[in-house]
C-alpha cells in the first residue's frame, strides 16, 4: 500500500501537467482547425474573402484545390484554397472598420 501511495504522489504533477496542456494547447487548436475547415468547406462563388497574405477579393471561380479572386476590375488572381484566411465580414466584426469595397462590373 505504501508504494502505491508513494508512486501516486510522485506522478500526480506529471498528470496535472498533461491535463493543463490538453486544455491550454490541444483543445483550442482542434477547435480552431474545425472552424477553419468549416470556413474552407462553405466558401462559394461571390463571397468576399481575405487571403493569408492580406489580399482582399471576391471569389469568381473555384475548383477543388484553387480559388480565383477578383482583386480589382478586370484583375483576377488564382490562389490555393488553403490560402484563404477569412471572410471580409469577419474582418469587419473584429475591427469595426469596413474594408474598401471592390467596384462592381460596369460598362464605360
Amino acid at each position: 500500500m505504501g508504494s502505491l501511495e508513494q508512486m501516486f504522489s510522485m506522478s500526480w504533477p506529471i498528470l496535472l501537467m498533461i491535463v493543463i496542456f490538453y486544455f491550454i494547447l490541444y483543445r483550442p487548436q482542434k477547435k480552431q482547425q474545425k472552424k477553419r475547415a468549416s470556413l474552407l468547406d462553405t466558401l462559394k462563388k461571390g463571397d468576399r474573402v481575405v487571403t493569408i497574405g492580406g489580399i482582399y477579393g471576391k471569389i469568381v471561380a473555384m475548383t477543388q484545390d484553387t480559388i480565383t479572386l477578383q482583386i480589382a476590375e478586370k484583375i483576377e488572381v488564382k490562389f490555393a484554397r488553403s490560402a484563404i484566411s477569412r471572410h471580409q465580414n469577419q474582418d469587419n466584426d473584429e475591427s469595426g472598420a469596413a474594408p474598401e469595397q471592390l467596384p462592381e462590373n460596369s460598362s464605360n
